[in-house]
């Protein structure tokens, strides 16, 4: 039994009794702010721990035989639907022009918004003639006179110049799917027969491919992806040209916190734009030159670690409760400071040096520790009386 008084001697948090203990609207308002700061400091690391983070690792790509999906919504304010086709090449020689399958179009009015329906096809009627891509417009248009033309092709004519005269524009919107080499696409008026675009633009310089480009895409889209070509408008006033995109295509793989697994794209753009001269014999079109980075971007969702979400709620909780105590203590003396500085009425100020009152828990325990001397006090001349009858006895 006694070595339980001297395991008390290691008591940290000693407690004194109710009574004597002070309560102050000073010490209740500090417990209350420190209270909602511990609150919100809580809220936040439990924030933090939850939200996941990216770590990104390069490794060289090994896929094969694997095509490369392109989404693209493209919208065109001054040329009309039936002269846009969508065409592609790539560097294994496979050439697809008049893109339809997976391409759409919007016929637009001249603000912009929807008035017709979704075209499956391109409107241009191919069967009126052959025709060339980007620098194969070399028939001799002496060749093929205007009364040449069949009925068909004047109608659509005479309804592409009364589409533009209304301001009619196109959105070109959809998929392609192409071989995994390097290669290009494009949207221009290649489609039309060389003699059906001379008629109704009167030459290449009159062709405005002003475009806006809502989005291009090179697969399915991850949380925090950047696609640098998304929200881009190029508009044309007093001149015509070709744009031309150079994109440089890096595979990359999301890995999920759920262990799933996301392929897809991820690319950089430089862009140039040629201007067209009245000398030259291809018309103007809007490029999208695309080359693939031979390493892989793999990027893995991680969460952070529980004792390490423990440890920083510790020291913040801790940290507070400490500087809340620290507080409490310099706010009681200065309010005791004060108060006790005033002089009272009648009485003339003492001369004293002023010595800042005893913290409220060395007061407690300094009565007790006088209580305790009293009652050893008494109890001594209590024995020394009772020693003092017994001798007489």
């Amino acid at each position: 039994m006694g070595r339980i008084p001297s395991l008390k001697n290691f008591n940290a948090f000693p407690h004194a009794e109710d009574h004597l203990l002070k309560k102050t609207y000073s010490g209740a308002i500090v417990t209350i702010l420190g209270l909602i700061v511990m609150v919100t400091l809580f809220a936040h690391e439990l924030t933090f721990y939850l939200t996941t983070y990216t770590m990104h690792q390069m490794s060289v790509d090994l896929k094969r035989g694997e095509t490369l999906p392109i989404h693209i919504n493209v919208s065109f304010p001054s040329l009309p639907c039936e002269v846009l086709s969508v065409d592609a090449i790539d560097m294994s020689g496979k050439h697809e022009v008049d893109l339809h399958t997976n391409i759409w179009k919007l016929r637009l009015d001249k603000y912009g918004h929807i008035i017709g329906t979704e075209y499956l096809s391109d409107l241009v009627e191919k069967e009126h003639g052959t025709h060339d891509h980007d620098h194969g417009h070399e028939h001799d248009v002496e060749k093929k006179p205007e009364h040449t033309f069949n009925e068909d092709a004047d109608k659509m004519i005479k309804s592409v110049k009364l589409a533009m005269e209304n301001g009619e524009g196109c959105r070109v919107y959809g998929a392609l799917d192409v071989q995994r080499v390097a290669g290009n696409f494009h949207i221009s008026v290649h489609g039309l027969n060389i003699f059906v675009a001379n008629q109704i633009f009167d030459g290449s310089s009159h062709v405005n491919v002003s475009h806006v480009i809502h989005r291009l895409s090179f697969g399915p889209e991850y949380p925090g992806i950047h696609n640098p070509l998304d929200d881009t408008s190029r508009i044309l006033h007093d001149t015509s040209g070709t744009f031309k995109y150079y994109i440089k295509v890096v595979p990359t793989e999301y890995r999920y916190l759920s262990k799933g697994v996301l392929p897809t794209n991820q690319f950089s753009v430089t862009e140039y734009f040629v201007p067209i001269r009245p000398t030259d014999r291809s018309w103007p079109a809007v490029y999208f030159l695309y080359d693939l980075s031979p390493i892989t971007v793999t990027i893995r969702e991680e969460r952070r670690n529980f004792l390490h979400f423990i440890t920083r709620l510790c020291a913040v909780l801790g940290g507070t409760f400490a500087m809340t105590g620290m507080l409490d203590r310099w706010m009681y003396r200065i309010i005791e400071s004060i108060s006790s500085s005033k002089p009272r009425s009648g009485m003339r100020k003492s001369t004293k040096p002023f010595l800042l009152p005893p913290h409220p828990r060395k007061r407690a325990e300094k009565k007790l520790e006088i209580e305790r001397e009293k009652i050893e006090s008494e109890k001594q001349q209590a024995a020394i009386k009772e020693q003092c009858y017994t001798d007489d006895d």
